[in-house]
């Protein structure tokens, strides 16, 4: 039987360009359009809470199957980029969301290439069991450097 969760946000408008949001497991933040977009810089935008939140979920993944995989993760750092396609209507759609993780691994006495190998699974059931890269249009590649170390 299939169940749901609900999450929930709430925006108010501040005036301007600003905007504030209350996250419902508690964050609160102030925001804004792009500086290319009439908006402010140095604050969240929705395009970086766009890019973060597939960045993040996939991070998020990563970890719960380097666990079920039994990994020795040293370390996990992943850049993110999503790219914005300006229709000549002026619609615009993410076309693709590029992930660059840099992974340290412990190999535990394990053969190198049998710890790359579950890694590499890791990265895929990540991507297979990310809400956030499943629910988007947009194409989501990740293009990993791997460290293992022996």
């Amino acid at each position: 039987m299939s169940k749901t969760a609900v999450y929930d946000t709430t925006v108010t408008w501040q005036g301007g360009h600003w905007g504030h949001i209350v996250m419902g497991n508690g964050p609160a933040m102030d925001f804004s359009a792009p500086p290319d977009a009439q908006g402010h810089a140095g604050v969240l935008t929705p395009e970086d809470a766009f890019v973060a939140s597939v960045n993040t979920c996939i991070m998020m993944m990563f970890i719960w199957a380097t666990e079920r995989f039994k990994l020795n993760l040293l370390s996990y750092e992943c850049r993110a980029e999503g790219t914005k396609l300006i229709e000549l209507d002026r619609t615009e759609i993410f076309t693709d969301v590029r992930l660059w993780p840099h992974i340290r691994v412990g190999a535990n006495g394990d053969d190198p290439a049998v710890v790359e190998s579950r890694l590499q699974r890791a990265l895929r059931a990540a991507r297979k069991y990310s809400l956030v890269a499943n629910s988007v249009k947009s194409e989501i590649v990740i293009e990993p450097t791997i460290e293992i170390e022996t």
